[in-house]
């Protein structure tokens, strides 16, 4: 269903039959995921007077969602998003239904709150890995590929940006819970479109090969290390990026500069982001994506070691930006790895391995720097969140390898052997091609 192209670009992307439809579909479904923390966590404050107790539940919401993604993603890998992502999202709309009712009342257990947060969190459709699997096997050509992956990647980059805005604009004119079942109602019906598109229902080959048992021992393990150099890097990039969150807020604290500096160097980072993948996503690389996620973790770690000793806003702001620059093509070029590196049946699990990483990372990395900003200096503290991502860099990158490796780079390297007067173009569309497939998204 790939429409090739002589000059890819991101409107081929777009031109694919049924990618605008599909992909705005996983959009909707997503902007559900910018929209539910603020509103989820307002509604709670509200509801019990708490932020203990807000603090708590929000914490079960975010620890199943994040940590259960693995699981939720092996569900679809093997029964397809039609089976199990639909079931999926309309329990989790329909708990948080249920949350916004037990918010509503006064009055409502702290218990029961826990735990219908924490099953609607258990329930959170993977929308976003699954939507990188649907590009990967309908692109087989890799500049296409590369483009899918960095505009896929750039627009969660904007839902995270708008979503806490639409539900700050809500909640001026309706109560917070709201935004919970707004945060229902998108997911619900993005969900609907996305599975009901001709994309997810194509048959594709990972549709044939089903996981039916576990894997043999020397396969599984090629699968692990294929996985390591990009969910470390996420989840370095994850503790960066929530600490440049807390740091910011310190830095302004420290200077008297009031909330809305933070807002502008936040919106730095975003912007810088959002720039880097687009053009991370236009470059024809020529290195491949292995060696590229080092250089991208390190630029992003030396950035925030920069930032940490700009002496005032004026170079605060340009420093965060360069760092954003680092960003999304980090994590895009770790899907892709991570794509690279997956078995068929296994895409959706090995995307979303790398978004637990992130989320996880970004967990962990508010929690250690909050205890770190009282008691070390902020350019110490800048200082230790790049070192995190610097060290990342250092994770060697490894091939998925053994009998279960996709023939294509074994074939590739005997043709160039003992067959080189064979034309290389026929073997560019195969998945074990030297050519990068670039970028894209969390």
């Amino acid at each position: 269903m790939s429409t090739p192209s002589s000059r890819p670009s991101y409107a081929a992307v777009l031109r694919v039959p049924h990618a605008r439809r599909t992909f705005a579909a996983a959009l909707v479904g997503r902007l559900s995921y910018g929209t539910v923390s603020l509103a989820l966590m307002l509604s709670l404050t509200r509801s019990t007077g708490s932020y203990a107790v807000a603090g708590l539940v929000m914490a079960l919401f975010g620890a199943t969602s994040v940590f259960l993604s693995p699981y939720r993603a092996s569900l679809v890998d093997r029964h397809g998003p039609r089976r199990a992502l639909l079931p999926m999202a309309l329990l989790y709309a329909a708990l948080l239904c249920v949350l916004a009712e037990a918010c509503r009342r006064p009055g409502t257990p702290e218990a029961v709150l826990a735990v219908t947060a924490a099953l609607a969190g258990a329930c959170t459709p993977p929308l976003g890995p699954t939507m990188r699997a649907v590009w990967a096997r309908l692109l087989p050509d890799r500049a296409l590929l590369q483009r899918a992956y960095s505009l896929d990647g750039v627009a969660e980059e904007l839902l995270f940006v708008s979503g806490p805005l639409l539900v700050g604009a809500l909640v001026a004119v309706a109560p917070p819970v709201a935004g919970v079942v707004l945060s229902a109602v998108l997911v619900a019906a993005g969900t609907l479109a996305f599975v009901t598109s001709p994309m997810t229902a194509a048959p594709g080959p990972d549709g044939r090969q089903k996981n039916d048992g576990p894997a043999p021992k020397g396969r599984a393990e090629g699968r692990v290390r294929a996985l390591l150099q990009p969910v470390v890097v996420a989840a370095a990039v994850g503790v960066s990026v929530s600490a440049v969150d807390l740091l910011v807020v310190a830095y302004a604290g420290e200077r008297d500069l009031g909330d809305g500096a933070v807002a502008w160097v936040l919106a730095a980072l975003s912007a810088g982001s959002a720039v880097g993948g687009l053009v991370n996503g236009a470059v024809a690389w020529s290195s491949p994506t292995r060696a590229r996620l080092p250089f991208f973790a390190a630029g992003l770690g030396l950035c925030l070691v920069a930032a940490g000793l700009a002496p005032g806003l004026g170079t605060l702001v340009p420093a965060v930006m360069c760092a954003g620059l680092f960003v999304a093509p980090a994590l895009t070029t770790a899907y892709l790895i991570a794509d690279e590196g997956a078995a068929p049946g296994f895409r959706v699990r090995a995307g979303a391995w790398c978004n637990t990483a992130v989320n996880a990372g970004g967990s962990a990395g508010a929690a250690a720097v909050g205890l770190l900003v009282e008691r070390l200096p902020l350019p110490v503290c800048f200082a230790v969140s790049g070192a995190v991502a610097a060290a990342a860099a250092l994770v060697p990158g490894h091939r998925r390898g053994g009998p279960a490796r996709r023939a294509g780079l074994i074939s590739r390297r005997r043709s160039r052997a003992s067959r080189p007067s064979r034309p290389s173009r026929q073997r560019l569309p195969s998945r074990a091609s030297r050519r990068s497939r670039v970028s894209g998204r969390p």
